[in-house]
């Protein structure tokens, strides 16, 4: 056989696993934010962690709108 065929058959079997890899990957990982959604919408409580991120979302957002009425009000900052 001809090593140029060789190499071609090798490369596209690897690139064939990395691409199953993949794909199992992205079904894992569609299959636990169906859960998280399953989750919400059942009205279960959300992971601590997720919640402690939350209220840094919300104290960040908080921060931002107090900057903004600052600007809006001429306060320089």
């Amino acid at each position: 056989m001809e090593p140029t065929l060789v190499i071609a058959a090798t490369s596209l079997l690897g690139l064939g696993l990395v691409a199953a890899a993949l794909l199992r990957a992205w079904e894992g990982w569609l299959a636990l934010k169906r859960r998280e959604l399953d989750a919400i919408s059942r009205g279960d409580a959300a992971p601590d962690d997720t919640r402690g991120a939350g209220r840094i979302a919300l104290a960040d957002l908080r921060e931002r709108i107090r900057k903004l009425e600052a600007i809006a009000n001429g306060v320089d900052l």
